[in-house]
């Protein structure tokens, strides 16, 4: 079966989408992104994601390519032409095409918009017993991370320093030697008294929507949360560690910098959460109108 990709307002065979060489997301990475989780066919958490989208150009002062409706109806159309069950749906806008110049063209581009599907497997067993590894690395991004820009290199390259320790992500560290969040994901642990700590959303961290789900899914489920930043200390001596992100929902970590957490094995507790959290997931798909690709997450 062809795959499909969405390119400035034409289906065409993923391997033949193209952009334009002087397209300002490939000049300068002037652009955004969102990768939307679908699970079972149902778009996840969709309006939530949107609503980053929405900020993340505003905060560029990018125009929104097309209506939100619009853009729905658009992706939805991507995940019928590619049969999409299990994966996401990456957006990407940017400022669009024109002559190569630092400062914002002074005649305004219309936004260049693109989208790719991607099948993903769900964790296996094995996968979720033993947990990701992660290694500790200096922060080193720029100061708005909270906008989800395309601009990844010092991402990249802690998730390659991670990949050639033989891990599945990098613990950033910022300057006060406290965690900021994942090269990829945000960052969790679980403190002896049994309180889960993250940092909060301000503009050292990408606010995460499944870790917006997350935190709304415990204050319902009445679990004790601390919204703070944590060391690198504290986290090498919590009983449990994890990450969230739209890929992976919940995912027990068992490694720091080649230490175990707690007692080397996923933890009750995030497991717990897992289960909520993918239960949540499930019910949201089977409570979609027949036929409607559209979910969005009661958040």
């Amino acid at each position: 079966m062809p795959r499909y990709a969405y390119a400035n307002g034409r289906f065409v065979p993923h391997n033949q989408a193209s952009v334009h060489i002087e397209d300002r997301g490939y000049q300068f990475a002037d652009g955004v992104y969102e990768v939307v989780p679908v699970h079972q066919g149902h778009v996840v958490d969709e309006e939530p994601h949107l609503d980053r989208l929405e900020r993340s150009l505003a905060e560029l002062r990018i125009d929104m390519p097309m209506t939100r409706h619009a853009l729905k109806l658009v992706s939805h159309e991507l995940i019928r032409r590619n049969v999409l069950t299990n994966g996401f749906i990456y957006m990407q806008v940017t400022r669009g095409v024109a002559p190569r110049d630092h400062k914002f063209p002074k005649s305004k581009p219309r936004p260049a918009l693109t989208m790719t599907t991607r099948q993903l497997p769900a964790k296996s067993e094995a996968q979720l017993e033993q947990g990701f590894a992660v290694i500790t690395a200096p922060d080193q991004r720029w100061k708005r991370c909270d906008i989800k820009s395309i601009a990844l290199l010092p991402n990249i390259l802690a998730k390659q320093q991670a990949a050639e320790a033989g891990c599945d992500e990098a613990w950033l560290i910022d300057a006060d030697g406290n965690v900021t969040e994942g090269a990829a994901t945000n960052a969790w642990i679980v403190t002896p008294d049994k309180k889960v700590v993250t940092r909060q959303a301000d503009h050292a961290i990408l606010p995460g929507i499944t870790r917006l789900s997350l935190t709304k899914l415990m204050a319902r489920e009445g679990y004790e949360l601390e919204i703070r930043p944590f060391s690198k200390e504290e986290a090498m001596n919590a009983t449990e560690a994890f990450l969230t992100s739209s890929t992976n929902h919940v995912m027990p970590i068992t490694k720091i910098d080649g230490q175990p957490v707690g007692n080397g094995h996923p933890g009750i507790l995030t497991l717990k959460l897992r289960e909520a959290y993918v239960e949540q997931v499930v019910n949201e798909g089977r409570g979609a109108a027949p036929g409607d690709i559209y979910n969005s997450m009661a958040v």
